[in-house]
């Protein structure tokens, strides 16, 4: 699990907490990556990988399951988890490109044999969301980056308008986050 988000006290924190705790309830061991208190550094300057990034793909390799937690900022995903995904699951480790002809070819993804699960937190009402700016993040994710990367199974968890919600709909998002990681 790949988490982003700097409050403890936020519902990412309780979609993380409650994930990890249903999926160990199950047997599965999760580990979990705390971008912002490992301090990851989020910008790439055309660097290779360093030891944090290597580290990070280690634990990859081992896992069956990437969940990525986090908020919708702006439209996107924190710019500490979009450096996350632009330094880890990057060329040539995670997908390579096959030449067809001159500079034209297709990537050959490396993680086909993984499944990702998505648990994005909007502060909008559903209705903009889907109407407007949808396309964003699923895009970005679903049909970007995973696709890129081989992984085509993937599930993809919105929860809208967190800060308006009554508990009792929180409650409700959660028991969303136990059943996926009960389908795990």
């Amino acid at each position: 699990m790949v988490y982003s988000h700097y409050n403890d006290k936020s519902f990412n924190a309780s979609i993380k907490n409650t994930f990890i705790k249903t999926a160990n309830e199950k047997g599965h061991i999760v580990d979990c990556v705390d971008l912002y208190k490992e301090k990851f550094d989020p910008v790439f300057s055309g660097e290779k990988p360093d030891e944090i990034v290597l580290d990070h793909r280690k634990r990859i390799e081992q896992a069956d399951v990437i969940a990525l937690v986090a908020p919708i900022w702006n439209f996107r995903m924190p710019a500490i988890m979009e450096g996350w995904i632009d330094k880890v699951l990057a060329p040539p480790w995670a997908f390579k490109f096959k030449k067809i002809i001159g500079n034209y070819g297709y990537p050959v993804g490396s993680l086909s044999e993984k499944k990702a699960i998505v648990f994005c937190t909007y502060g909008s009402p559903q209705f903009a969301i889907r109407t407007f700016f949808l396309n964003m993040p699923t895009k970005r994710l679903r049909r970007g980056v995973f696709n890129i990367c081989g992984i085509k199974n993937v599930t993809y968890k919105r929860y809208f308008a967190v800060p308006f919600v009554s508990d009792k709909k929180r409650e409700k998002f959660l028991e969303d986050v136990k059943k996926t990681a009960n389908n795990l």
